[in-house]
């Protein structure tokens, strides 16, 4: 899985300002109500998918392709709610955000048995130990982003370091996540940092957004 969102070079304290004082309004309550639907889909689609897994060892790729896109609208919405990046999120499903990348390879063949193994006990061998670390790591988060807004605020600079500890919270989640939705069999690492296949993909820095 490849997950990165854009580090900035300035961020744009307008943009942060507004995004906290009317952001519920203006970005969460319009992609909430159509996510909301989506959502509905997505889980009647991860239904499906199950079945397909257990009896043919596919999941069938027009599912996964909607899967994917579907995080992608969420990581659209969640990275400026969370001001790792400026911009207006975009509506629909097929849209490209060159401040966010994602991708999940996809495999012609899952394994039967790690579904079911998944379905019946993953709460506890994934769902538990995950759980627990992502519980506090996520209050971590929560400090970091409170300091990262005034550091923003008064200069313009997200700190790489709290950034790359916020995307790496996320990271993880959504490793875990992608797991337990069965659309990939590796078991997810304690660890938000890029895996050694994942390393060599970077933003190009001449494609940063300058904002003042």
């Amino acid at each position: 899985m490849i997950f990165e969102i854009q580090h900035q070079l300035h961020y744009s304290r307008g943009e942060l300002l507004l995004r906290s004082l009317l952001g519920y309004f203006y970005i969460v309550l319009p992609h909430a109500f159509l996510l909301f639907f989506l959502s509905i889909w997505s889980s009647i689609v991860g239904f499906i998918a199950f079945w397909s897994i257990l009896f043919t060892g596919r999941y069938p790729e027009s599912f996964f392709e909607f899967q994917t896109q579907f995080i992608k609208w969420e990581m659209r919405v969640n990275a400026r709610i969370m001001n790792l990046c400026d911009g207006y999120p975009a509506f629909g499903l097929e849209v490209e955000d060159e401040n966010i990348k994602f991708y999940v390879p996809y495999r012609e063949d899952l394994s039967r048995g790690n579904a079911l193994l998944k379905l019946f006990f993953g709460w506890l061998y994934v769902g538990i130990p995950h759980g627990f670390a992502l519980f506090f790591r996520s209050i971590g988060m929560l400090f970091v982003q409170f300091i990262a807004f005034w550091i923003v605020l008064f200069t313009g600079e997200f700190p790489k370091k709290m950034h790359d500890f916020i995307v790496g919270t996320l990271r993880w989640s959504q490793r875990v996540n992608l797991y337990l939705a069965f659309m990939t069999d590796e078991y997810p690492p304690f660890t938000g940092k890029r895996l050694d296949n994942e390393l060599g993909y970077e933003f190009d820095r001449n494609e940063t957004q300058t904002n003042n």
